[in-house]
Order: C-alpha cells, then structure tokens, then sequence
C-alpha cells in the first residue's frame, strides 16, 4: 500500500501525505550540515515507502541540497520548495534569481512547484513577483505556482489578478482551525487546493503527551514554535481535553493519535495534503503513516472532537498572521530569526517650514503634478489621501473585483501609517466611495476584516463614476494614542 495522491493539475499528481523537511534547518542550527548523500539516502527511505513528494523551502537548511542528491540517483520524486524572500523590489532579474537559485539547488531545469511567501502585505511587491514567476512558468522553469501562509483576502487578490495559483501551504490542526473558515470558501470558490503542515502541533498531538504535565522548558524549534500556539489557543488544560478526546477516537479505530489529528484535518473539503514532519535520522513512522489512508472519521468521532474544541480559544485572524503582526506564533515569539528589518515601499519626510510635522510619499507622479501626500501626521493625527488600487504607477489592480481592490487600497493606508508611527488600530474615521452600489457587500466586508474590531467612524458614498479601471477609493484619520 502506497499513500493515495491527488491531481493538483493535469501536469502535477501529488501524494496527500508530503515529506516535509522543515526540521533539517533545526538539525543544521549549530552549523553541522548534513551529508549530502546521507541526506539522500534518508530520503530515499521515505520515497520507497510510497512517501516520494517532498516538500522545502529555501530556509529550510540544505534541504533542497539534500533533494538534489536524490533526484541526481534518478530516483523519480515529486519536489514542492519555497521562495520566501525580504521584502523589496521584486524585478524581473530579482525574481528570475531567486528561481534560478532554487533550479541549482536542486539540479534540475524546472521544478514541481514553487510556493510563495511574502512576509507583509504593506509592500506591494508581492504581486510584481507572482507576475514574474507567471512568466517564468510560461518558459518552462516552473511547472506550477503555489503560495504559502496567505490568507483569505490576498489569495482572493493574487487569484483576481490572474496569477495562476493552484495551491496554499497553511497550518491547520486540531487547535488551529483557521484554516477551515474564509480560507476554504475563497479555495471552493477559485478551485484552488490547501496543503496542510502542523498538523500535529510540533509532535504535541501524540500519545507521548496525553496526560502529562507543562513542560518547564522547550529548546526543539518546532515545539517552541507550537506550544505558542497551545498557550494561544486556550492554555495546557484545553489542549488535553482535546488530545483526550483524539485519544478516544484513535482506540475506537486501533490508530495513533497522530493519525486521527492529521486524519482530521485531511478530511476537509479544501485540502489536497498534509505535510509530516520528517527529522533525518530518526524514525520514519512510514508503517503509521500509511493507516492515514485506512480509515475515516464518523460522525460519532467529530461529535466527540467538536465537544474538545468548545474547551479551546479559536485562534485570532486568518492564516499568516502569526508572522505579520504580533503575538507572532514563531519560535522564537518574533521574527529575529526570518528578517533583519522590514522595508518600507513608502518614502517619510519632515515638511518644509512646519516643524514636527511630517508626510508620506509613494512615487507616485500625481503627487507632484496635483500636489499632494498620501498621508500627512500633525502631532498625534495622521490624515490619509483619498487611496485607489493603484500599483505601480498607473495600472488598476485586479480591474472588476471591487473587494479585492479594497484589500490592496487598505494594504496602502496601512504602509502609510506605519511609516508615520501610526497603525490600523489608531484610525477613527474612513470614508468609502464606490462607483457602483452593487459592490457595497464586497467592499464592507473587505472593509470589515480589518476594522471588524477596531469600528472607526465610517461614511460610505456612491458617486457617479472613478476614473479608470478603480471600483473603490478610500480615505482615513487616524489619532495615535500616547
């Protein structure tokens, strides 16, 4: 028995059950490399096991090293990396290198698929390098174009855009189900496919914990990591009701607990895969594994395990959120350990003649010809310009889609504040204009999302027309509080 696949697209089949390889950089950490070849040989276990889609980052340690030596062998595997890099100008060249890189790591002239991540949404670069990778596919070096850690609004916006998507890496578990919300509805409406890691929660969804006391102290990356969201999702109490009631469940079907949390999540409508954790070296578990695909969860089953999860908090926010703004769900509790610093797509400057006071800039070449800022702070306001969808210089994103335009116009007032010291949180006054009211539902709930909790003063107008492709145009106060 083999696990069972699943066709993304006609020119990529994968198994449901991805290798991941994350744990190699945690293995790396102190600097010893693993062997290429070693490596390999770990890797070629797993695939003759049936286990032969892979799944890596370019952060993971030598993990695409690693994977090219196996591929070097001729041993026929399908290979899922990342490209997560800092933010900034994403040029043809740029982006063409950060493939490239990818290519020579492994050894091949085109890989599987590429999935990316971009680590804030208040630099709009994203969407230039999607662009070019889009172009790279139509030359062959990428078969397909993934994201991870994207969330439901700016899925919608890259799927708007044209970019074609078929597939986001995101957690899901038993204590994270923010996977199965807005981000499933946006999947079902798109066509496009989740693939699932921290399924078991860092190795905390398992029999070795059922029972047993808070640990004092963590120094494994990946526990750190998830015993964050164990204390975020209700505290130590809450996460063993729910490992109690997994436990329940995997004695009624003589399986792991581990089969039964990732078997869970599998079963959602929106998930092609499930990435397991692989630590080279280690065992294997491939015997467990394969159970994954040898029973199924009834209805008595999800009653038990709906009943733990009424014990937990449901996560806050959407899927991505715990690296872009705090408490940051990372190892290390921020992102120290991903970026030096953030750079901003905006330029600040003080104004001439009025000490104190300072405005933003974005380049744009109306700002001259019109003579205005996108946003101006005086002591503790900030005002906001009018904000269209505008990227680039002049071209409207996602031209139609009127929800979407609002994600990537509050993405540009959100840059705005920031660079002023100011954030979403401190804005007390928008006011919306739309050329069309048909869009009012799209717009307020694109709108809702990120002030659903903050509840600024709101006026919306319907007016007769915006210039160009724009269906929305937004504009903010905000009062930083001292």
């Amino acid at each position: 028995m083999t696990p069972d696949t699943v066709r993304l697209t006609n020119s990529l089949t994968i198994r449901r059950a991805l290798v991941g390889l994350w744990q190699v950089a945690d293995i790396e950490k102190d600097g010893d490399l693993i062997d290429p070849e070693v490596g390999a040989d770990h890797l070629a276990a797993y695939a003759q096991a049936g286990f032969d889609t892979f799944d890596m980052a370019d952060h993971y340690g030598t993990a695409e090293i690693l994977t090219g030596a196996l591929l070097k062998r001729g041993q026929q595997a399908t290979v899922c990396t990342k490209w997560c890099p800092t933010p900034g100008p994403m040029t043809a060249d740029v982006v063409r290198a950060g493939v490239q890189e990818r290519l020579d790591r492994l050894g091949v002239d085109r890989m599987d698929l590429l999935q990316f991540h971009w680590w804030s949404f208040e630099h709009p670069a994203w969407l230039d390098a999607l662009h070019e990778m889009a172009k790279l596919r139509e030359e062959g070096l990428i078969g397909e174009i993934g994201l991870t850690n994207f969330d439901a609004a700016h899925l919608h916006l890259a799927l708007a855009e044209g970019v074609p998507i078929v597939s986001n890496q995101v957690p899901c578990s038993l204590l994270d189900r923010r996977a199965t919300g807005p981000l499933s509805e946006v999947c079902a409406q798109w066509g496009v496919k989740l693939l699932c890691y921290g399924t078991l929660q860092g190795g905390f969804l398992s029999e070795r914990w059922l029972g047993q006391p808070e640990p004092d102290e963590i120094t494994d990356w990946s526990k750190m990591k998830y015993k964050r969201f164990i204390d975020t999702a209700g505290g130590w109490e809450a996460y063993q009701t729910v490992l109690h009631a997994a436990s329940e469940v995997a004695l009624r079907h003589s399986v792991s607990i581990a089969n039964v949390a990732t078997r869970w999540v599998l079963e959602n409508e929106a998930v092609a895969g499930v990435i397991i954790g692989a630590r080279l070296g280690e065992a294997r578990h491939s015997d467990d594994n394969l159970k994954l695909f040898q029973f199924a969860l009834d209805a008595e089953d999800h009653a038990r395990l709906n009943a733990a999860f009424e014990a937990t908090t449901p996560l806050l926010g959407d899927c991505g959120d715990e690296y872009r703004k705090p408490p940051f769900l990372t190892a290390s509790g921020d992102l120290s350990h991903h970026l030096d610093t953030m750079p901003s797509a905006v330029t600040v400057e003080d104004v001439p003649g009025r000490p104190g006071e300072r405005r933003v800039l974005s380049g744009s070449e109306w700002e001259d010809i019109a003579g205005y800022c996108r946003a101006h702070r005086i002591g503790d306001r900030v005002f906001v310009s009018g904000t269209t969808a505008t990227h680039g210089l002049d071209r409207a994103v996602a031209p139609g889609d009127a929800g979407a335009q609002t994600t990537y116009v509050l993405d540009k007032i959100s840059a705005a504040l920031t660079a002023l010291g100011a954030s979403m949180e401190d804005v007390v006054r928008t006011r919306v204009y739309l050329s069309d009211a048909d869009d009012v539902l799209a717009v307020s709930k694109a709108h809702g999302r990120v002030f659903g909790d903050i509840k600024p003063a709101n006026t919306l107008f319907q007016i007769g027309q915006l210039i160009g492709d724009y269906k929305v145009e937004i504009e903010a106060e905000a009062v930083i509080r001292r």
